[in-house]
């Protein structure tokens, strides 16, 4: 009663069997000593990684319903456990995938941004050359005719 299905605790299996939980501790005791699985040795579904819930993904994949209810009870799962796993991976991977998705347009828009900001330099750069070559030149003008004034 304390190993699945119905994982009771030791308290529970105490009221329903007429047992003193000292007698149900030391029995355990000596069940474990023997190398019986106890229910602290297995680990509870919901501690499971979520390495160790994918491998029960993937080993479990390609069971039969008897061969799954086997498994269950070996590791103290309930099939329901395995499928709610089994669309938390699916899930995962879809949400990879947006993310994926959502990565592309970001980089998409990243790579159009930074082509109009190479777009508006150039012409910047076009600009202050431009600027550069007007000064230029109307400081040879200025020295050919001998004025000092900017005005002229």
């Amino acid at each position: 009663m304390l190993l699945p299905p119905l994982n009771l605790t030791v308290a529970e299996v105490c009221r329903r069997e007429g047992v003193s939980d000292v007698s149900m501790y030391t029995w355990r005791k000596m069940a474990s000593l023997q190398g019986s699985n106890m229910p602290e040795d297995i680990p509870l579904s919901d501690k499971w990684s979520a390495e160790a819930r994918f491998a029960a993904v993937l080993e479990t994949a390609s069971l039969t319903q008897l061969e799954l209810g086997e498994y269950c009870r070996r590791n103290g799962l309930y099939p329901e456990q395995l499928n709610a796993w089994r669309q938390a991976c699916i899930s995962g991977q879809e949400a990879v995938q947006a993310q994926k998705m959502a990565d592309h347009e970001q980089t998409r828009k990243d790579k159009k941004r930074i082509l109009e900001l190479e777009r508006k330099l150039r012409r910047k750069d076009a600009a202050l050359a431009e600027t550069a070559a007007l000064l230029v030149l109307r400081k040879k003008l200025n020295d050919y005719w001998g004025t000092d004034g900017e005005d002229n």
